[in-house]
């Protein structure tokens, strides 16, 4: 989570940098496409700002409505990210576009527009590293989309592929300007807009879909719960073990239930023992399970169709 922070904080110091500068020049040269990239920038910063909200949001501790805390607060306001993005971003930046090619206006003083965009890769690219050395990171050897489809923390991720996007605009907008100048053709810088807000829409179509995995009730990861059921199955008053349940309840808290079948013969006290030791081991393998709920299930009423898979 420390790292999503970082990520984001300086995603929005490089976005409201840029935007600044692309707004000042789109007033300035008639730019669809620049004015495009300044929505855009902005768009970035506001949703950077609610990743953050969403942050702590989710950090706030259980309560008598939310016993097993607010941790899905933070998949919430991915959700919203994402629509913004959509909407707002997307949107706004096709609808700029097309006015742009219906009622085309002469691009002026070009040359600004070069100035800004150098600018903003700066800026951008600056903001960009740090978000990307952190999601490399956590990415490992996996590809990076499967890292994000696979992450319970969709924050970094959001942010990378926010600031993805941007550098993508500008290298979109980059040509958009430069071929409508070169063949002075202001459409061009139009068609540059729409294409600007499809890239930002394909952004946010990937974390409508993964935040609403996570919303709707993900399993933990699928190595956690086979180790869950390993340690519970090695211990010496352990029978069976069926297929344990999660919850994915945030990043850093996971829900689980166990259905065990224990050995025959072990009083109260020895149950309770064995419950409260596999309860230690996995708690100690795992501290994003913080809720663990362990049914003991009887040799008398499992039945040969009872048994557990695996």
């Amino acid at each position: 989570m420390a790292e999503s922070r970082t990520a984001i904080y300086a995603s929005i110091a490089g976005d409201l940098a840029v935007a600044a500068t692309k707004f000042a020049a789109a007033a300035v040269t008639n730019s669809s496409a620049m004015l495009s990239e300044g929505i855009h920038s902005v768009v970035d910063a506001a949703n950077a700002a609610l990743l953050l909200f969403g942050i702590n949001r989710s950090q706030q501790p259980p309560d008598e409505l939310h016993p097993f805390g607010h941790g899905q607060e933070l998949y919430f306001w991915t959700l919203i990210v994402a629509i913004v993005i959509f909407g707002v971003g997307g949107g706004l930046s096709i609808y700029e576009g097309v006015d742009h090619i219906l009622r085309p206006k002469p691009l002026q003083s070009a040359f600004w527009n070069y100035v800004v965009l150098g600018a903003a890769a700066l800026f951008q690219g600056g903001a960009s590293l740090v978000a990307f050395r952190q999601a490399r990171d956590v990415v490992g050897e996996r590809g990076f989309i499967e890292a994000a489809h696979e992450t319970k923390d969709p924050t970094l991720f959001a942010v990378v592929l926010e600031d993805a996007a941007a550098l993508g605009g500008l290298v979109v907008a980059f040509l958009g300007i430069l071929i409508g100048h070169l063949l002075n053709e202001p459409r061009i810088d139009g068609g540059a807009s729409i294409v600007i807000g499809l890239l930002l829409a394909a952004v946010a179509v990937f974390l409508i879909r993964e935040s609403r995995m996570l919303l709707v009730g993900e399993s933990a990861d699928p190595a956690l719960v086979a180790e869950v059921r390993r340690i519970a199955q090695a211990d010496p008053a352990v029978d069976r073990v069926w297929p344990p349940l999660t919850l994915q309840h945030g990043p850093k808290n996971v829900l689980l239930n166990m259905e065990i079948q224990f050995r025959c013969g072990l009083s109260t006290a020895e149950l309770t023992s064995a419950i409260d030791r596999i309860e230690r081991s996995v708690r100690r393998r795992f501290p994003v399970v913080q809720q663990i709920f362990i049914e003991a299930r009887s040799l008398a009423s499992a039945g040969p169709g009872d048994l557990p898979e695996g």
